[in-house]
């Protein structure tokens, strides 16, 4: 057993630990009011985006004299080259948050293998890149250039020469760290590239879905093709269980956070009213390039939202498993404490015996 000197150590040990888990958690829970904040104030040009997308369609033509789709991102093909879109953190003591989406992830690359399907994988954040960085290997492009015209016009291209049923494609380490619109805007465009060149035939993207501390889902939702606007088709989910929706709202309390569901705002409300009567509504350009313009924009936001709400439910499961250590950390110093006691007792204790055997001895 160990003497008093050693428990004391411990114990002050263990008392350093509860002071940083403490600090950790209320700094996870400043970060999540900011994270709600940000991801409140970019519904409603999300919900206008859509509004306007939604009133164009009711003008606009989609299929044309030939039968064909007007725009690219409404093709639907058989799904042959799948690309997913693993949306984790930067960073650990999160709890369960990165294992929960690698592991609904590589479930459904699994499934999606076993009906012979070739899958290319772009991990957002440094905990998803190290769970599939050494576990499928990366793409190789070859790149191309060609002159023409007299040397007056270049041509460059970057073909894909695919080895592997499962590849990385692309990597995003630093897109979580201030998830900036343009960066978000040229991930996208890349990806409707790739799916208007016909390399990839749809789009699904695995994060974790947040309304609030105590509702959250790991979800994977379809993005390309696009179905129904507004609407998020999710193809499967991961809900949140008792036990975690109770120890969450006791973290969100503790820290003085919100465990309710924002309210809409106004301006998102006014967002929302547009389009949905029936006015003629005036449009500088016509509507059928306005909606080729604004479809990119529109996948390029729905993105935008994942990472959001992906920084957000990070944040509030870094405060809840930081909350749950703090406490740990209490009832670990409480059991060394009351075994310091009983060692240091039962030292006086022999000392008192050894003091009346020797004084008896006399």
């Amino acid at each position: 057993m160990a003497n008093v000197l050693d428990l004391r150590r411990r114990i002050r040990s263990v008392k350093n630990t509860r002071q940083i888990t403490k600090a950790m958690k209320m700094v996870s829970a400043a970060k999540l009011r900011r994270a709600q904040e940000r991801a409140m104030q970019a519904r409603p040009y999300a919900q206008m985006l859509t509004s306007v997308l939604e009133s164009l369609v009711r003008r606009t033509d989609l299929i044309n004299d030939v039968g064909d789709i007007m725009h690219p991102l409404l093709v639907e093909r058989e799904e042959k080259n799948v690309l997913i879109i693993v949306v984790a953190g930067d960073k650990g003591f999160a709890g369960g948050f990165n294992s929960n989406i690698t592991k609904a992830a590589q479930k459904f690359i699994d499934e999606r293998r076993s009906l012979g399907q070739n899958l290319d994988l772009e991990p957002v954040g440094k905990k998803a890149i190290g769970a599939y960085k050494k576990r499928y290997p990366a793409a190789t492009y070859e790149h191309k250039e060609e002159i023409y015209d007299n040397e007056l016009s270049k041509h460059i291209e970057d073909i894909r020469h695919r080895a592997d049923p499962i590849e990385v494609s692309f990597e995003h380490p630093t897109l979580l760290l201030r998830t900036n619109f343009d960066d978000v805007t040229a991930m996208a465009h890349s990806i409707i590239d790739r799916y208007e060149r016909a390399e990839i035939d749809s789009v699904y993207i695995v994060y974790n879905e947040f309304k609030s501390v105590i509702q959250q889902r790991v979800v994977v939702e379809k993005l390309l093709p696009i179905r129904k606007l507004g609407s998020h088709e999710v193809t499967a989910l991961e809900e949140m269980t008792e036990e975690q929706k109770e120890a969450a709202g006791k973290a969100a309390l503790s820290a003085g956070v919100s465990i309710n569901e924002p309210e809409q705002s106004e301006i998102e409300k006014e967002a929302k009213k547009f389009g949905t009567s029936e006015v003629d509504y005036i449009f500088d350009e016509a509507p059928e390039r306005l909606f080729r313009h604004l479809m990119p924009r529109y996948v390029t936001t729905q993105i935008f939202h994942a990472l959001l709400e992906s920084g957000a439910a990070e944040h509030a499961a870094r405060m809840t498993a930081t909350d749950a250590a703090t406490k740990n950390a209490g009832d670990l110093i409480d059991s060394l404490s009351l075994t310091m006691n009983r060692v240091r007792q039962a030292a006086i204790t022999k000392e008192i015996i050894e003091i009346v055997s020797g004084a008896a001895a006399l």
